[in-house]
């Protein structure tokens, strides 16, 4: 058991960048969620690694083909909650959660990998034919054009412009709240949301 955990560990300090795991916390994890919650981190932790000297495309794809196989799970199953936001913690270590926690956890990744985050959105969409709300991670690539959607329900990266399934409720980053309008602009509509300042507080006090 020690042996697995240090050979967990050079792993895990050498991946500096949030979500990232202490030797301290993964002795916790394992005796708190099993052996199979550590084993889910260092294969994360390997992925990033692996991922760092790829294109910028590539990166996007692996990732989310690799964290579109995490479980999904409602909230109301999963947490007897309506709506929790799931730190990327929290969803390594389950294993499992529903689209907000997909797209938290691929904000933070593609962010540990180098990405801009000012390029990164987490998007609140709503599916008109059938009338829920969902939620995917943005890229845009270039300012003025449309980004790029990494969703869970969608194993293809795909631009805004071919989702037409979709439409934008608001796009989120610590930045602020955004609207698109219809030269593919992004305007500001407020600082934050409550759901978002709530789970920066939390990945601050994890960091």
């Amino acid at each position: 058991m020690r042996y697995f955990l240090l050979l967990i560990t050079t792993v895990l300090l050498h991946a500096s960048a949030y979500p990232n795991f202490t030797y301290k916390e993964a002795i916790s994890i394992e005796e708190s969620s099993g052996k199979e919650a550590v084993n889910r981190i260092f294969e994360y932790n390997e992925i990033i690694n692996s991922d760092k000297k790829e294109t910028s495309l590539k990166q996007l794809k692996k990732i989310n083909t690799y964290l579109n196989k995490l479980t999904y799970k409602s909230d109301k199953s999963n947490n007897n909650k309506r709506d929790h936001w799931a730190t990327p913690k929290e969803f390594l270590i389950s294993g499992n959660g529903d689209c907000e926690d997909y797209a938290i956890l691929k904000y933070y990744t593609l962010i540990k990998l180098g990405f801009d985050p000012k390029k990164l959105f987490i998007t609140i969409v709503y599916h008109p034919a059938s009338k829920s709300h969902h939620m995917v991670l943005s890229y845009f690539i270039k300012d003025g054009e449309a980004p790029l959607i990494l969703d869970n329900s969608n194993p293809k990266i795909l631009n805004l412009t071919q989702r037409n399934d979709l439409k934008i409720n608001a796009f989120l980053n610590t930045s602020g709240v955004y609207r698109f309008n219809k030269k593919s602009e992004l305007t500001k509509t407020k600082e934050s949301s409550k759901k978002l300042k709530s789970l920066l507080k939390r990945v601050q006090i994890e960091s």
